[in-house]
Order: C-alpha cells, then sequence, then structure tokens
C-alpha cells in the first residue's frame, strides 16, 4: 500500500513558547507515532522566539534582511534537530537541505523532520512547508499557537470572528494585506498563501489542541480553518 504524504509545519511557538513545550510534543509525538502506520509524515519545523530575538538582534544593529533570514533558517534547524531527538531518532542519518534530499529520504522514511531549506527572500518555514507539499502533491496542515484563522488578531480583537473555511484566494488576500518582514508571526507568509492558491493544495489550520489534530488524521470532523476551492 502506497501511504499519503502530508506535511505538516510545526510552529516554533508549540516547540519552544517560552520554555519546551514537553507537555504538548508528548502528546504530538504519541499522536504522530500511531498514524504512522497509514501516512508518511514530513515535518517541518518553525523558529519561534528563538528566531525572532536572533531576527530583532540582527535588524537592531542594521544587519542585512539576508542575515536575518539566515539566523532564522538557523533556528529552524535547531529545533527540527531537537524534535527528531524527542522522537529518537538516529541522527546519524542526518537532515535533509533541499527539495532533492528530502524526497530521497521521504523514499526511506516514513517521518522525516526538518527546518528552512534553501534561503529564498519573503519567506518563513511555513512556505518551505507549502513548497515541500507542492512538490510532493501532499495535503498540508500548519500547527500554530491559535486554533484557526480569524478576521483580525483574536489576541488583540475579542470580536475577531473564526473562519472554519476559505477559499486559496480569499485567504491569498488576506495574507498579502500584511508586509512581509523576517520572524513575522501570522498563521501563513504571503509566500505560503501563493503557493498553496497557484497548487491548489488543501491547506489546514490547526491550534494547539492536539484533539483536532488527531481527528483531522481519523478524517472526523475537528476546530481549526480549510483553506480549498
Amino acid at each position: 500500500m502506497v501511504k499519503k504524504v502530508i506535511v505538516l509545519s510545526l510552529g516554533g511557538s508549540l516547540i519552544v513558547p517560552n520554555e519546551v513545550n514537553i507537555k504538548y510534543l508528548k502528546k504530538f509525538k504519541e499522536v504522530i507515532e500511531k498514524h504512522k502506520r497509514k501516512y508518511k509524515f514530513i515535518i517541518v519545523c518553525g523558529g519561534g522566539n528563538v528566531a525572532r530575538k536572533y531576527i530583532t538582534a540582527l535588524a537592531s544593529i542594521g544587519a542585512p534582511t539576508k542575515f536575518q533570514g539566515f539566523s532564522g533558517i538557523s533556528a529552524t534547524r535547531m529545533n527540527a534537530r531537537f524534535i527528531s531527538y524527542f522522537f529518537g531518532q538516529d541522527q546519524e542519518r542526518g537532515m535533509p537541505h533541499t527539495i532533492a534530499e528530502l524526497k530521497k529520504y521521504v523514499k526511506k522514511y516514513d517521518l522525516v523532520f526538518c527546518g528552512g531549506l534553501e534561503y529564498r527572500t519573503k519567506q518563513t518555514s511555513d512556505s518551505t512547508a507549502a513548497e515541500i507539499a507542492q512538490n510532493m502533491k501532499a495535503e498540508f496542515v500548519n500547527l500554530t499557537n491559535v486554533d484557526g484563522l480569524y478576521d483580525k488578531n483574536p489576541s488583540k480583537f475579542k470580536n475577531a470572528k473564526f473562519i472554519p473555511e476559505i477559499s486559496w484566494s480569499a485567504f491569498d488576500k488576506m495574507a498579502n494585506k500584511l508586509k512581509f518582514h523576517p520572524g513575522q508571526h501570522f498563521v501563513l507568509d504571503q509566500t505560503a498563501s501563493g503557493m498553496i492558491k497557484k497548487s491548489k493544495t488543501t491547506t489546514y489550520i490547526i491550534g494547539e489542541d492536539i484533539k483536532q489534530l488527531e481527528a483531522l488524521l481519523n478524517n472526523k470532523k475537528f476546530k481549526g480553518t480549510k483553506i480549498q476551492g
């Protein structure tokens, strides 16, 4: 049986919000290990607060945006290494840094971790995950610290409305109302939104409640946002 490939973007805000989120990661590991029987998972790790701290420090001294981006990629790869250790993987096999390398890993393994791949302007780990999903013709699940998409920032506006489903075009318009900056914090970056629109990648945004990921993987009703159509 050929296993379906699912690309998960694991936000840095879920890995290390302030301290390592061990409680969440234990549940996450349990769910992924259980579903490896029917899926192949590519887990792209974000940089979160660590990346933002590095980027902010470089920006404060006027370092080029490219350097800020490189420091963000380094943070994502560090987090990916840590998560692979958390899952008990043998690190002698290394970690992919390009799409070509990634495809070789997916052929051999049911579970592959990575951070940012090659540097490109105006990208975060989300657009890396979107690019991977596009190349693998896979569904894309973005795991973040917000339980889905809202019409405005729910942490700032109490009247923010939850959006359970949205089209690729409508989502792309929302994303592009914001100006890109390295380390930005939105459910998906502008490059990723353009990619999923162009490639018609079915995309889900799910929050920290691990039961919602479990429900999605079991093809059951879940709380989150579906981007499609």
